[in-house]
């Protein structure tokens, strides 16, 4: 496709000659795309509404060109990464439209790319349409807060949302440690650090045990992608600061097994003891097509530390951590069925959808039967 293919709009100024993926990104934002898949030999596709469809206007990419449009937005170092290596992560903007977590890949037919939207503005808490506990995490002085759920569930906007808040109305030091950054901060009452791995430290656990020393009050990890990670943002969680981390779970037996199981056993019972000692909440979210099909709405599981959490997580008990998570209702806990059903009542989830992410599909069919 050649540059002036599309009905792309006018560009902001932003002081620079303009990436011929610029074009691209506008339109993907303008649609109202979350994701942007480039593949060689096909033509551009957007994710809109969680549904994958070819960007309208715009013709099949060869490799060369795609490979030329690539290489702009990514820096020379960046490139010769991509170029040795085949894979290549990191975060791009277009300013005043938004920035872009990016992933390249070479595969059978070329290069190819995937682009993420991260809005500049980040959303407040109250237009997220969250339960109000999870507004209540920001207030949190210490613990371990896991935001769960599979990729492209609103995880990172979630946590982008408390750490707003957080960032409005107290004054503390808080850590961002994310591979790459995704949303940027601006210090408000909070003091503010983005720390990028790979270009600002070596890994996940360095960073983490440093935040410790340089007296943080507030940890976000991007990704607890290893048990080294892990085990640091335990042991920042027991030492007093306040942790949140993700991980690609979607419920919150899952996330206790996948923080415990991970680790050899020998490990596992001193981990078990870690954890129940600092965990504070978990919440997993997927998110549903919305009736009207004009956007999607977070359905969130919610267990937060209550009596008898702490026995029954050291025990490795799951059936009274369930027993504690279905009785919890009125502390702000909640299920994932209840919180899809809820939804589906409020006629803020479309059914079908709704019913593909029940765990337990009789008790949709007993209350509204199968979909159409």
């Amino acid at each position: 496709m050649s540059a002036s293919t599309g009905a792309p709009s006018a560009l902001p100024s932003t002081g620079r000659s303009p990436r011929q993926l610029d074009r691209v990104f506008r339109a993907l934002c303008e649609n109202g795309g979350s994701d942007l898949h480039l593949v060689s030999g096909l033509v551009p596709r957007q994710r809109v509404h969680g549904e994958i469809q070819e960007l309208p206007g715009w013709q099949p990419l060869s490799g060369d060109r795609l490979a030329e449009w690539l290489r702009e937005v990514a820096t020379p170092e960046q490139w010769q990464e991509f170029e040795n290596d085949g894979d290549l992560d990191f975060a791009c903007e277009l300013p005043g439209v938004a920035r872009f977590r990016a992933n390249y890949l070479r595969q059978q037919n070329g290069p190819s790319a995937v682009f993420r939207v991260i809005p500049e503005e980040i959303v407040p808490l109250e237009d997220l349409g969250l339960p109000a506990v999870v507004a209540e995490l920001a207030g949190a002085e210490e613990g371990l807060v896991l935001v769960t759920g599979p990729t492209g569930s609103g995880k990172s906007t979630t946590m982008a949302s408390i750490l707003d808040r957080m960032n409005r109305e107290q004054q503390r030091h808080i850590v961002t440690i994310e591979d790459p950054v995704e949303f940027v901060h601006q210090p408000r009452r909070s003091l503010i650090s983005h720390r990028e791995v790979g270009s600002d430290t070596c890994d996940f656990a360095a960073a983490i045990r440093g935040a410790v020393r340089q007296d943080a009050d507030v940890l976000l990890v991007g990704e607890m992608r290893d048990l080294e990670t892990i085990k640091a943002a335990l042991t920042a969680a027991e030492m007093g600061a306040l942790v949140f981390g993700t991980l690609h779970t979607n419920s919150a037996a899952k996330t206790i097994d996948r923080v415990v199981e991970g680790f050899p056993a020998e490990e596992q019972s001193q981990v078990r003891t870690s954890f129940a000692a600092s965990v504070r909440a978990i919440v997993s979210q997927v998110l549903l097509r919305r009736p009207d099909g004009a956007g999607r709405v977070a359905a969130l599981e919610i267990l937060l530390r209550a009596p008898g959490l702490e026995n029954a997580l050291r025990e490795g008990n799951q059936g009274m951590v369930q027993s504690i998570l279905q009785g919890g209702k009125a502390r702000g806990m909640q299920t994932m069925d209840d919180a899809i059903l809820e939804l589906v009542r409020a006629r803020r989830a479309d059914p079908r959808d709704a019913y593909r992410k029940m765990r337990d599909k009789a008790r949709f069919e007993q209350e509204f039967g199968l979909p159409g």
